[in-house]
């Protein structure tokens, strides 16, 4: 996502030589400069800059596209992660179409032979066995056939525990296993296209490109800034007043916005300050430097862009009618 930050020149403002004084008694008049929104255009994604072609003082459009990130590199690892995708789910649906009869049958055969193996090596061993205790046979003989026949006991053991687990299907936890690889799989897939449509880079908000800081070919990281787009739609004007003003002053009171060059604007007050500060080393007062003021911010319509960033100009409020 884009930061958004509030941008001004002249950080703080500049009262006129009757700043804060009424000229009839009833209007206050104040001078300051204008600030208006930043919007940062940043990357979401790093990569390589393909396309940019902005350039300083062009106007923007809310959803506009306005940069593209090479994605050759991201399109390649989905190409990989559809692959895992697919080897998952064809491991899923064997596991859920269980043990085919044809398994079933080839394992209860090889059951059956390695029993049958087992009573030949039982007979040979029992013979063995008996040829020894008539001392026509040897120990070695004995031992030779015991250990055929434990041999072939192991192997009919382990045919028989195949054939239990073919019978019975794959476990439910084997299934549960598999369907999460697929679903890891597709959360994989999932990110890599949310990548590839963060590489196109559109406007937060309408306003005027008043910082380029990128170029095509740069190799930018997740995050990095490539433009300042400046909402002059949503522009202020940044007074301040002597505390004496202060209780004249209402949130949504009217106010005029006046240019050096004698243009106007209806304005609003759309803050009023609830702390005090020294004045700014650039207000200028009739009274004396170090008093404290309060700092109002005043909304101005600026559909046409006539007013911007660090502009000058003068407020002038009606003063509100004292309580009795």
């Amino acid at each position: 996502m884009t930061g958004r930050e509030v941008f001004g020149l002249g950080a703080l403002a500049a009262f006129a030589a009757g700043c804060g004084e009424s000229k009839n008694g009833s209007q206050i008049v104040a001078t300051g400069h204008v600030e208006a929104t930043e919007v940062r255009l940043s990357a979401k994604v790093g990569g390589r800059l393909e396309w940019f072609e902005l350039e300083e003082g062009d106007s923007v459009g809310s959803g506009q596209e306005l940069a593209r990130l090479e994605t050759i590199d991201t399109r390649l690892a989905l190409d990989q992660a559809r692959a895992e995708r697919a080897r998952a789910a064809a491991e899923l649906n064997l596991l859920l179409a269980g043990t085919r009869e044809e398994e079933i049958a080839a394992a209860a055969a090889d059951v059956r032979r390695a029993q049958a193996d087992v009573d030949g090596a039982q007979r040979e061993f029992e013979r063995m066995q008996g040829l020894l205790d008539s001392g026509s046979g040897t120990t070695k003989a004995r031992d030779d056939a015991r250990t055929r026949l434990e041999v072939a006991q192991a192997v009919l053991a382990a045919n028989r525990e195949r054939l239990r687990k073919l019978e019975a299907g794959p476990r439910p936890e084997e299934i549960d296993a598999a369907r999460a690889q697929v679903q890891a799989a597709e959360a994989r897939m999932a990110q890599l296209e949310q990548q590839i449509r963060d590489s196109t880079i559109v406007a937060p908000a309408s306003g005027v490109v008043t910082e380029k800081l990128v170029e095509p070919g740069e190799l930018l990281v997740a995050g990095a800034a490539l433009a300042v787009i400046t909402e002059l739609a949503d522009a202020w004007l940044t007074v301040y007043i002597s505390e004496p003003d202060l209780g004249r002053i209402r949130i949504g009171q009217e106010a005029v916005v006046v240019t050096d060059d004698g243009q106007t604007r209806r304005g609003k007050v759309t803050f009023i300050a609830s702390q005090a500060e020294f004045t700014p080393k650039n207000v200028q007062t009739r009274d004396e430097r170090v008093k404290l003021v309060f700092k109002l911010k005043i909304g101005i319509d600026n559909h046409d862009g006539l007013f911007k960033p660090g502009m000058p100009a003068e407020a002038r409020l009606q003063a509100a009618e004292r309580a009795a």
